[in-house]
C-alpha cells in the first residue's frame, strides 16, 4: 500500500481523512440513536439536545485549544496566517471540552443522571473510523509515530519505517469496548461508570502512546500538552472515584448507627 491512500470518483479525488471522518459522525450517531430507542434513557429529548449543544460548543474548543497548545512556539507567528488557529486540532481536547461542556449544561439544566453512557459504544466507533482515515493520510495528517524496527512497522512515504500509532489506537479503542462488553454482561455497571471506564481508558493509552510520537515536549514542560491533558482528565477521574468512596462510607456508617 503507498501512502496517502486516494479515493477517486470518476474525475474527482476525494480526500480520503474527510470521507472518513463524515463516514465516523454519521454511523456513530446512527449507533446512538439504535442505542437509545433500546434503552430507557432518563433525559428528556429537550435536554438531550442541549447537552448536545453543550458537548459540541465544548469539544469545538477543547479541540483547538489544546491542539495549538502542541506547539506553542508557533502562537505568535502561526505558519500560514490566522487560518493555523482554526485547523490544529485533536481528540483529548475534544473529550475533556466536551466533557466540561456537558457538564456546566447538565448544571444549568438541573440533571444529574449520566448522559455519557449511552454515548460511550457510538464514540468508540466513530473513533475507530476517524483513526483508519488517519491512517489512510499518511504523513498528512501528523498521527504517525516515530522510527523503529519492529517488523509491524510502516512506512508512511518517507522511506522511514515508524510505528502505526493510529492503529495502535484503533486496538486499544475495540479492546476497551470488548471489555466493558463483557463487564457489562455479568452485571449493570453504576450509573456513569461506563464513560468513566471509557475516559480513563482512553487517557492512560494516550498519555503513554504519545512517548512513541515524535512531537517534542515544550522546553520545560516535561510533558506534551496533550499528556499534561491526560495528567488533568485522570486527576479528576481519581478525585471523583475518592468523592464517591467518601459518601459510601458515610452512607454505610449513617446506616449502622440507625440501626444500633
Amino acid at each position: 500500500m503507498t501512502y496517502p491512500v486516494h479515493l477517486t470518483l470518476g474525475p474527482l479525488a476525494l480526500p480520503v481523512h474527510l470521507v472518513l471522518e463524515v463516514l465516523a459522525y454519521s454511523l456513530g450517531f446512527r449507533v446512538y440513536q439504535h442505542l437509545r430507542r433500546r434503552t430507557h434513557d432518563p433525559i428528556s429529548e429537550e435536554n438531550r439536545l442541549w447537552i448536545f449543544v453543550g458537548c459540541a460548543a465544548g469539544a469545538l474548543l477543547g479541540s483547538r485549544v489544546l491542539g495549538l497548545l502542541e506547539h506553542p512556539e508557533l502562537l505568535l507567528h502561526p505558519p500560514g496566517g490566522w487560518l493555523y488557529y482554526f485547523t490544529n486540532k485533536t481528540i483529548v481536547g475534544g473529550l475533556l471540552g466536551g466533557l466540561v461542556g456537558v457538564e456546566l449544561t447538565k448544571k444549568r439544566l438541573g440533571v444529574t443522571t449520566s448522559s455519557g453512557d449511552l454515548m460511550v459504544y457510538p464514540v468508540i466507533l466513530g473513533m475507530c473510523i476517524g483513526r483508519l482515515g488517519c491512517h489512510f493520510s499518511g504523513l498528512e495528517d501528523g498521527t504517525f509515530g516515530t522510527a523503529t524496527t519492529l517488523p509491524w512497522a510502516i512506512n508512511f512515504g518517507d522511506g522511514v519505517p515508524r510505528h502505526p500509532t493510529n492503529l495502535y489506537e484503533m486496538g486499544w479503542l475495540l479492546l476497551l469496548a470488548a471489555l466493558l462488553w463483557l463487564t457489562e454482561r455479568r452485571g449493570p455497571l453504576p450509573n456513569g461508570w461506563r464513560f468513566r471506564f471509557f475516559m480513563v481508558g482512553y487517557l492512560v493509552f494516550r498519555l503513554l502512546v504519545e512517548f512513541l510520537k515524535p512531537t517534542p515536549a515544550p522546553a520545560g514542560w516535561g510533558l506534551t500538552a496533550i499528556q499534561w491533558a491526560c495528567v488533568a482528565g485522570l486527576g479528576y477521574y481519581a478525585w471523583l472515584w475518592a468523592r464517591d468512596w467518601r459518601l459510601t462510607r458515610r452512607r454505610t456508617a449513617e446506616a449502622a448507627g440507625q440501626l444500633v
